[in-house]
């Protein structure tokens, strides 16, 4: 059974009881060391800019918590670290549940280097649920090397009454909310005057956060194909097949909460931004898309997923998402019997609570999470410093003769 099913389905009721009682008590596990391997590939090493991180919140009807991380001026303490909770987005009474935790190398509240600013500008949709600070990993990352990375806290959570539909649409209009932010805090006097370019940016997410960044950058929903697929998965006993039954029966709610006068017969609106100049999607949720709605996409695209995912199968999202769109640099990444939850933390400090459960959050059946991480960093890195810095030495890396085809089974045109 799946990750995101378990936890729908009564799985996450222990989790929650256990952590409503008690306090954190992390118990150690084994750390994999990985800023320094030197098996890893080149845009998997770090990059050259210290990485600061704030947290932020953007007020409003729905204030909307957010993360950002950004290239810092160096402070002179090499030793800080910064320890992020993997947290899970409960329903009340619980709220956010903190399963473990993983150390990072930004120092908080450092000051902005703006030498090489403004920074081009990444959106990080974290998946369903799921806290941005477990992905820390990418975003500092790529601050690393010259992006700043905004994470907002999308304010679904995992609850019975199946708010999977409302967060289709409460994710868009949040994604645009950001962009709305940056715009006012990029002028003269702004938090972000200087160190952010909101005409140069990127939406990258996971899961839920992939569906975010198709949607950022043009995919329109299709009721027709999204219909016909679900059809065929409960027919042909598809086990994702659970989530059309948590989606489709409230596409009338969906279409409501996007002030829709009904269900569109064929294609929603449009809710993309125009300065989306390129997507990453991590296991992304494309099946709400089909082909005519995946082709309104013509950004660069980089569509990253393991194929043994239960969660948001390999065909269901990372394929289709790069055979159907239209754009004319795009890649495919399939990572070899990965699963869903590979693109989160790794899990340092787990709380003893979560020990029942957190092996379906942190644990690859194959991979090393740090390792393949390096390999996500890479390419994935390589991609936005092509795409958004123009980088014709990180596009090199993207031809399809150059990725090591040991890890990977991996596609790309126009590159």
């Amino acid at each position: 059974m799946s990750t995101r099913k378990k936890l729908f389905f009564g799985f996450f009721l222990m989790l929650a009881l256990a952590a409503l009682f008690v306090s954190i008590r992390p118990q150690k596990g084994r750390v994999v060391g990985h800023f320094d391997r030197p098996d890893v590939p080149a845009y998997g090493a770090r990059g050259p800019y210290h990485v600061g991180k704030r947290d932020m919140v953007m007020s409003g009807e729905r204030p909307l918590p957010m993360i950002i991380w950004y290239p810092a001026v160096p402070d002179g303490n090499t030793e800080a670290a910064v320890t992020y909770p993997y947290k899970i987005k409960m329903g009340a009474p619980f709220g956010r549940v903190t399963i473990a935790t993983a150390t990072g190398q930004a120092v908080e509240m450092a000051q902005y280097d703006l030498s090489d600013g403004p920074y081009p500008l990444v959106i990080l949709s974290p998946g369903f649920a799921i806290g941005s600070a477990s992905y820390a990993w990418l975003a500092e990352h790529l601050a690393s090397y010259g992006f700043v990375v905004i994470s907002p806290e999308h304010q679904e959570t995992l609850d019975p009454q199946n708010e999977l539909w409302s967060a289709a649409i409460t994710r868009l209009q949040d994604i645009l909310a950001v962009f709305a932010y940056v715009d006012e805090q990029v002028k003269s006097g702004g938090m972000l005057a200087g160190l952010v370019d909101g005409e140069v940016t990127a939406v990258i997410g996971h899961s839920y956060g992939g569906y975010t960044a198709l949607a950022a950058a043009g995919a329109q929903i299709d009721t027709n194909s999204f219909e016909t697929h679900c059809e065929d998965a409960v027919k042909a006993d598809d086990p994702a097949a659970w989530l059309c039954e948590m989606l489709l029966p409230r596409l009338a709610e969906m279409a409501d909460l996007a002030d829709l006068d009904a269900v569109p017969e064929e294609l929603w609106p449009d809710w993309s931004d125009s300065r989306v100049d390129a997507i990453v999607s991590m296991a992304g949720d494309a099946f709400f898309f089909g082909q005519v709605g995946l082709a309104e996409i013509d950004v660069p695209v980089l569509a990253i997923g393991g194929t043994a995912d239960k969660d948001s199968p390999y065909l269901w999202g990372t394929y289709p998402t790069y055979e159907f769109t239209s754009s004319p640099r795009k890649a495919r990444v399939a990572l070899e019997d990965a699963e869903h939850m590979i693109f989160t933390n790794t899990c340092e400090s787990t709380a003893w609570y979560a020990k029942p459960v957190v092996g379906e959050f942190c644990a690859d059946s194959v991979w090393v999470r740090n390792e393949a991480h390096d390999l996500v960093n890479h390419l994935t890195t390589a991609f936005l410093l092509a795409e958004l810095k123009h980088d014709s030495d990180a596009a090199a890396v993207l031809a399809p003769d150059v990725v090591d085809p040991s890890d990977v089974t991996y596609a790309a045109q126009g590159y």
